[in-house]
C-alpha cells in the first residue's frame, strides 16, 4: 500500500474548477476529483501555516494540542503528541517527506525515515523542485508499503509563475501598468503595506491593476497543476498509481482584496479557510462522489489510519493503527462510502498570527470574534449570514445581536470544554508576547524610522518607501 498527502500550500478552493471556478487553472486536479471523492466544503479550523499542518498531522485541533499560533517562540508540540509519520513508520510502513515546514518547528520531521528537505536559497519554492527530489526516491521505493508528505507551495506568494502561462488568466491587450488604473492604490496605502512590500510587490514591479494579481495568482495554481500531473503521471510510469491512496488538501486558502486582504491568508474569511480536500483510490473509493457537508483537515489522520485497517497490507502491523485518543478528528468513510453528508455540524475556527482571532460557522451563519487585529481595522464582532450574503460583507453583528450573544456563547463554551481548565494558549501569546508577527512589524517600521502609532496615522507607499529611502 502506497499513501501520498500533498500538502497544496495557500490554496484556496474557489479558484479551482472542480469548486465551480470558470478559469482553467486546474484540469489535472479537476481529473483526480472525477476519479475520486472532493470534499465541499472543507475547513481549516486553525490558519495559517504552522497550525494547520500540525492540525493534520495531530488530527486534534490547536486547543487541542495548544499549537494555536504561527510562528509563535511560545509554542510546543509535546513528543508524547500522536504523530501521523510516527505511527504509520512503527507500524511498518516506509516514511519520507519532501518538505521544508522542520525550518519553521522541529516536530515537522517526526517520524520520518527520509526527510528531505526542500529549503533552497530563496523564500519560495517551485514545484519542479519537489518532483525532482520525489521522484528518485519514488523510483527507489516503489516496491515498499510507503508514507509520503509532499508540500507545494507554488500558490504562495511571490506569485511568479512561467509569463507563458499569464495570458489564459490575463488579457494579452491589457496593460497591467496602465496609469489610469487606480485598482491597485488601496493595497499600496494599506497599514499592511511594508510588511509585504518586498515578495508582494517589489518582485513584480511597478503594477497599477489589482486584477493582474489575482491572474498571476491564477498562474500559479495551473503551474502546481501541471506539476501534479507530472507526479501523477509518474506514479503510472512506476505501475503504483493504482495502489496509490492520493489525498490532496489546502492548508488554507488566500484573501485577493477581500476584506481589504492583499493576497494573503489572515481572516477567517470564506476565502482564507475554505479548502480543498480531494481523494483518489483506485478501486477502493467511488469516482465523482461530491460530499456537500462540513469536514476538516483534521480528519485526514484518522481518515488514512482507516485505509490502512482496511487494506491491511502483508507487510504491515495494522493493528498498531489505532486512532490516538483525544482525536477532534473523524474518520472520512461514511461520507466517502455515502452513509454520511459530512463529519462536523458546526466548524469551529482560528488564526494568531497577523491577526488573533476565533469564529462559528454554522450551516448559515459565521461568527468571528476579534481579540487582536494587528494591522487591520476589524470590528471586535462580525456575523454573516452565509446563505443570503456568501461574500461575508454584510455585518450583521449590530441589527441581530440574540443571535450574535447566542453563537459567541457557543463559540465561548466549545473553546472552555475543549481547554477543560488548562491556560488558553491564544490568551498567554497576547498577554506574554502580542501577536507573533508583532517583531516583524516592530523592525520594518523601525527600519524606516517609523512607529507603529505613526504609521497607523498616515499610511501611504510613498511616506514609507520615502522614509526607508532616507534612512
Amino acid at each position: 500500500m502506497k499513501i501520498i498527502l500533498i500538502s497544496l500550500d495557500t490554496l484556496r478552493a474557489s479558484r479551482l474548477g472542480a469548486y465551480g471556478y470558470n478559469k482553467p487553472t486546474s484540469p489535472h486536479m479537476d481529473r483526480i476529483a472525477r476519479e475520486g471523492v472532493l470534499f465541499e466544503r472543507a475547513y481549516a479550523a486553525d490558519i495559517p501555516t504552522e497550525v494547520a499542518h500540525t492540525g493534520v498531522f495531530t488530527g486534534k485541533i490547536g486547543l487541542t494540542t495548544g499549537v494555536v499560533s504561527h510562528g509563535s517562540e511560545l509554542t510546543a508540540l509535546p513528543k508524547s503528541t500522536a504523530w501521523l509519520p510516527s505511527l504509520l513508520r512503527s507500524a511498518g510502513f516506509t516514511t519520507s517527506a519532501v518538505d521544508n515546514l522542520y525550518q519553521l518547528k522541529e516536530w515537522f520531521a517526526r517520524g520520518y525515515r527520509y526527510y528531505i528537505n526542500s529549503v533552497g536559497g530563496n523564500r519560495w519554492i517551485d514545484g519542479k523542485t519537489i518532483n525532482e527530489l520525489a521522484f528518485p526516491w519514488l523510483e527507489q521505493h516503489k516496491d515498499d508499503s510507503f508514507f509520503l508528505f509532499l508540500h507545494y507551495w507554488d500558490a504562495h506568494t511571490p506569485y511568479l509563475p512561467p509569463q507563458e502561462l499569464i495570458p489564459q488568466f490575463y488579457d494579452v491587450g491589457r496593460d497591467p501598468r496602465d496609469p489610469a488604473n487606480r485598482s491597485m492604490e488601496q493595497a499600496y496605502n494599506h497599514l499592511a503595506y511594508p510588511f509585504f512590500k518586498h515578495h508582494h510587490y517589489d518582485l513584480i514591479g511597478a503594477v497599477t491593476d489589482s486584477d493582474y494579481y489575482d491572474a498571476l495568482y491564477d498562474a500559479e495554481i495551473r503551474y502546481l497543476d501541471d506539476r501534479l500531473k507530472e507526479l501523477d503521471d509518474r506514479l503510472e510510469a512506476l505501475g503504483i498509481r493504482e495502489d496509490t491512496l492520493l489525498v490532496l488538501f489546502g492548508d488554507h486558502g488566500e484573501s485577493l482584496t477581500e476584506h481589504d486582504i492583499y493576497w494573503d491568508h489572515c481572516g477567517l474569511y470564506e476565502p482564507t479557510v475554505h479548502v480543498p480536500v480531494i481523494m483518489r483510490w483506485p478501486g477502493r473509493m467511488p469516482e465523482g462522489r461530491r460530499v456537500p457537508g462540513f469536514v476538516q483537515q483534521v480528519d485526514l489522520l484518522p481518515t488514512i489510519l482507516e485505509a490502512v485497517r482496511r487494506e491491511q497490507p502483508a507487510d504491515i502491523r495494522s493493528e498498531k493503527l489505532q486512532d490516538p485518543d483525544g482525536l477532534d478528528g473523524k474518520s472520512l468513510w461514511p461520507a466517502i462510502e455515502g452513509t454520511a453528508d459530512r463529519t462536523h455540524d458546526t466548524v469551529y475556527l482560528s488564526e494568531c498570527a497577523w491577526q488573533a482571532a476565533r469564529a462559528i460557522r454554522t450551516d448559515r451563519y459565521k461568527l468571528i470574534r476579534t481579540y487582536d487585529s494587528g494591522p487591520y481595522i476589524r470590528p471586535a464582532r462580525e456575523l454573516y449570514d452565509l446563505q443570503t450574503d456568501p461574500g461575508e460583507t454584510v455585518n450583521l453583528a449590530d441589527s441581530l445581536p440574540e443571535l450574535a450573544d447566542r453563537l459567541e456563547r457557543e463559540l465561548l463554551d466549545f473553546v472552555s470544554r475543549k481547554l477543560s481548565g488548562r491556560e488558553d494558549p491564544m490568551e498567554r501569546q497576547l498577554r506574554e508576547a502580542g501577536l507573533p508577527f508583532r517583531r516583524r512589524i516592530e523592525q520594518i517600521l523601525d527600519s524606516a524610522g517609523l512607529s507603529w502609532d505613526d504609521w497607523k496615522r498616515d499610511p501611504r507607499r510613498e511616506r514609507f518607501d520615502s522614509a526607508v529611502h532616507n534612512r
